[in-house]
């Protein structure tokens, strides 16, 4: 069973930075594209960034030009950096593999919260 953990998260003014990892425990994580989904209270969880296991990226029109998604394959580890935040991206962030089709594959950790707030 794959275990995700998911850290970096916390309150942040509007306008600032966060940057976000993710550590996966599965054995082979290279081949898998990733993802990170993020839930806002009484919202459904949504896809806001992906990575292709060959490193594109991909990204929802709410947080394209502010957040970039990268991966590091020798630690298992992927990272979200969120620039220009606003109190609209305050959600629980979660990573997980993710299909081509946006469809996750793997349990989901605990998720981090990121607040964004004056």
């Amino acid at each position: 069973q794959v275990q995700l953990v998911e850290s970096g998260g916390g309150l942040v003014q509007p306008g600032g930075s966060l940057r976000l990892s993710c550590a996966a425990s599965r054995s082979i994580f290279s081949s898998y594209h990733m993802g990170w989904y993020r839930q806002a209270p009484g919202k459904q969880r949504e896809l806001v960034a992906t990575i292709t296991s060959g490193g594109t990226t991909k990204y929802a029109d709410s947080v394209k030009g502010r957040f970039t998604i990268s991966r590091d394959n020798a630690k298992k580890m992927v990272y979200l950096q969120m620039n220009s935040l606003s109190p609209e991206d305050t959600a629980v962030y979660y990573c997980n593999a993710v299909t081509l089709g946006g469809t996750y594959l793997w349990d989901w950790g605990q998720g981090t919260q990121v607040t964004v707030s004056s």
